[in-house]
């Protein structure tokens, strides 16, 4: 079984061709890092137009890489939501387009799923395991379950923690993307310097909350008595970094718990998203799993970021299934994983 996987949710125009013996044949994205950097992030309409102008030739790419023609394919699966919807609407037309005019099925995947099914592609784990989710616009917490069986167990009440990250660097002016940024320069920092909260810690549930953390660093910021030094910005980065950290595994463990109690076989806890790029929160997360009877399994770097390959994956699980979708799906700038996780307050939360 070999799927087209297409990905244009946000700001990479990604094409990839994976197997259903976990090869993934090949891999192209394309980043629009130099289309955004002037404008400190991501502007809906050029990401847009971008993968407009792109998505065709990375897809050629990706089929030339790995030798096989549209006639070949057992299906074409692209990113249905959520995302920028005018990036998603590019990907879906297309998609429709090639499994029309080839006469081939049309999986509409969900961005999250994806994400959320790459350690089966990376690492072949069986069902079910705890998800960390976290990047740019997702903090949660899912039991899965199974292909389409979603349990989340916790989410941010106000900000994803990437978005911090992004919103952290734009405050220090590292530049864009702001995540990497603030990981290099606490590299060089001191994470005990600066007394920052640690929203929700200690407390019951497995909810996020980053908005007093974000707030906490701006405060810090402004501060200094003038613009920061390199070594100011290198330990402000290093201690908020360390207490989002500390909130992610603070939640992580309450969430594992409830898992032991429920499943008490259950032995993997999957860390998924962008921010599952940061090296030193997989090593705070591992140090939990390790102490709590786990083991932490987390996509290479290159996976853990947007990419074509886990759209194809998560086609070729649910193709496996026969969870094909109509030409009339419409895309969807939101779409949860677990429709009936109940709504979480958002005002009157302190760190």
């Amino acid at each position: 079984m070999i799927v087209l996987g297409i990905e244009t949710s946000c700001d990479e125009t990604a094409a990839a061709v994976v197997d259903d013996q976990r090869h993934i044949r090949a891999s192209i994205v394309l980043s629009q890092l130099d289309e955004h950097r002037p404008f400190g992030g991501i502007v809906p309409e050029v990401a847009a137009r971008a993968h407009l102008a792109h998505l065709d030739g990375v897809i050629g790419q990706a089929m030339a890489t790995a030798a096989v023609s549209f006639s070949d394919l057992d299906g074409v699966a692209v990113t249905g939501g959520p995302g920028l919807i005018g990036g998603v609407i590019v990907g879906v037309m297309t998609a429709k387009a090639i499994a029309a005019v080839h006469d081939r099925p049309f999986l509409a995947v969900n961005h999250l799923e994806a994400h959320a099914l790459t350690p089966r592609l990376t690492d072949a784990i069986d069902f079910p395991y705890l998800l960390l989710l976290v990047s740019g616009g997702h903090c949660q917490l899912l039991v899965v379950e199974g292909v389409g069986r979603y349990r989340r167990l916790g989410t941010t009440i106000d900000d994803a923690v990437g978005e911090a990250f992004d919103k952290v660097a734009k405050m220090l002016d590292l530049g864009y993307p702001g995540g990497p940024a603030v990981e290099r320069a606490a590299l060089d920092g001191d994470p005990a310097r600066f007394d920052l909260p640690r929203p929700m810690r200690g407390r019951p549930g497995c909810h996020f909350s980053f908005s007093g953390l974000k707030t906490a660093v701006k405060h810090r910021a402004d501060a200094f008595a003038g613009r920061p030094n390199r070594q100011d910005i290198a330990d402000l980065c290093a201690s908020f970094q360390a207490a989002a950290a500390d909130a992610l595994v603070d939640r992580t463990r309450n969430a594992l718990k409830l898992m032991g109690e429920e499943y008490p076989h259950a032995t993997r806890l999957v860390v998924a998203g962008g921010v599952a790029a940061n090296q030193a929160l997989r090593e705070r997360l591992a140090a939990l799993a390790g102490a709590d009877g786990y083991r932490l399994v987390a996509p290479p770097l290159d996976l853990c970021t947007d990419n074509g390959a886990m759209i194809a994956w998560a086609g070729v699980e649910r193709l496996a299934l026969g969870l094909v979708d109509t030409l009339d799906f419409a895309p969807r700038p939101r779409w949860p994983l677990d429709p009936a996780a109940p709504a979480v307050a958002f005002a009157g939360v302190k760190a």
